[in-house]
């Protein structure tokens, strides 16, 4: 005869319920990003004139850069510490965004959406 097990499994404390909400602080960042980039490209247009090339690289390269170090900074993350990495990421986010109010070109914005990846 076997015996039934009726212990509970440890509930999350207050620590884990901070990361999750930090991370998915940064997720709802990250697709706001994304959805007022796309709903700016009318304006976009209108405003600083990019080719069609620059304007297709401006929504599509978040994704690429996105899937091509996806592995190399989960790679990075184990060796500095996630909490580090997610710190520096945030940081260069902000200041790419910074930088794209100070220059509002096309080339700029291509490279803002690279770094916010």
């Amino acid at each position: 005869m076997s015996v039934a097990n009726n212990s509970t499994p440890p509930r999350a404390g207050r620590r884990e319920w901070s990361a999750l909400a930090v991370l998915v602080l940064v997720v709802v960042l990250l697709a706001v990003d994304g959805t007022v980039l796309y709903l700016a490209v009318p304006s976009l247009t209108t405003d600083i004139s990019p080719t069609a090339t620059q304007l297709l690289w401006i929504g599509d390269i978040y994704s690429f850069v996105l899937a091509g170090l996806l592995i190399t900074m989960g790679n990075l993350a184990d060796r500095i510490g996630r909490k580090r990495l997610l710190l520096i990421g945030a940081g260069a986010f902000g200041l790419a965004s910074r930088w794209l109010r100070l220059h509002p070109t096309p080339k700029p914005l291509s490279w803002q959406e690279l770094c916010s990846a």
